[in-house]
């Protein structure tokens, strides 16, 4: 199937995971990669024994090439991709990556393409966690559960996904035969923790299928019991009902959503600060991201792209990203 734009923004935006047994799965590395950089797409996918996951962008027919390639491999089927559009490319460059996971939970060897639990459509969602006796579990990290979560859904409070397994072992308060509902933003962190909990003995797992995104897509606001809105790991930071653009910002210092209000703050300075990492960030830091800061609005008022001030934000993130996850483990132990 392939995707026709009804939109102004020229660039297709591919979301895309599935859990599929791949023995051979680095030998799709070069040749997946030829196909995209032939087709003039850019993003990045992970590929690993289980499967594959990742985000790719680039003109509609290009897009649609590379899903018709990773179709004709029996990769993908036209259910495990998501598509929207922008108005600007996202990604610098693309790259195929080999992985041990797809998506990262380190704990051992699961089968979730065969051994996951019962899919649960967005129409039926409601039914399942309005019973008083199922437990219902956010799988996603504590920043994303912030903005929004289904009402009375269970927040584990993890920084990363690789937390969850410990969580479960030591604070998860259900029985084997429990009913456990999981959910998750685009469905393959839910997916795969399914999995998990079956491979501990839990017998009555179920997952949204496709995940939050899906539900906010078809399930009418009315009837909905969706509370907030949605992180969302691009552009557009989160979701509202029926996709639409959600109100809040993304921090460049510490990645973290920011509302209207943290953005009235005075910790608050674009792509310096806000309140959640102010207190976290020294004079040096603080003087690197506003000379980068400034260097990002100098190119856009000459309306190029500065790909150096990108490159460095990126590096900048990652080592953010570590950094604010060493002090939050820390502070656990403290704890």
């Amino acid at each position: 199937m392939s995707i026709v734009s009804t939109t102004s923004k020229p660039w297709l935006v591919a979301a895309l995971y599935r859990f599929v047994n791949l023995p051979q799965f680095e030998s799709l590395q070069a040749p997946l990669l030829v196909e995209c950089k032939r087709n003039d797409v850019t993003g990045t996918l992970l590929l690993a024994n289980e499967g594959i996951n990742g985000t790719i962008a680039g003109p509609e027919e290009g897009i649609n090439s590379v899903i018709n390639w990773l179709k004709s491999k029996d990769l993908i089927s036209d259910k495990d991709v998501k598509y929207s559009h922008a108005s600007e490319q996202p990604f610098l460059r693309m790259k195929v990556r080999l992985k041990k996971e797809i998506v990262t939970l380190g704990a051992g060897d699961l089968n979730p393409a065969s051994n996951a639990g019962t899919y649960v459509r967005p129409e039926d969602w409601n039914d399942l966690i309005s019973d008083p006796n199922v437990v219902v579990v956010d799988t996603r990290n504590d920043y994303e559960v912030a903005i929004g979560s289904f009402k009375g859904a269970v927040n584990p409070e993890t920084d990363s996904f690789r937390e969850l397994p410990q969580w479960i072992d030591e604070k998860l308060e259900a029985e084997p035969d429990t009913k456990v509902a999981m959910f998750c933003t685009g469905g393959i962190r839910c997916e795969k923790s399914t999995a998990l909990m079956k491979a501990k003995g839990y017998k009555n797992i179920f997952h949204l299928q496709g995940g939050i995104l899906k539900y906010l897509e078809d399930v009418p606001k009315e009837q909905s019991l969706w509370e907030g809105e949605c992180f969302v790991f691009d552009q557009r930071v989160s979701v509202k009902h029926g996709l639409e653009e959600g109100s809040y910002d993304l921090c460049h210092a510490c990645r973290m959503p920011i509302s209207a209000e943290d953005m009235g703050s005075e910790k608050f300075e674009k792509g310096v600060s806000c309140p959640h990492c102010f207190d976290t960030v020294d004079d040096g830091t603080r003087r690197r991201y506003a000379d980068r800061q400034r260097q990002i609005e100098l190119a856009k008022r000459r309306q190029e792209q500065h790909l150096a001030a990108d490159l460095t934000e990126a590096r900048e993130r990652k080592k953010r990203e570590k950094e604010l996850q060493r002090k939050r483990s820390l502070e656990g132990e403290r704890r």
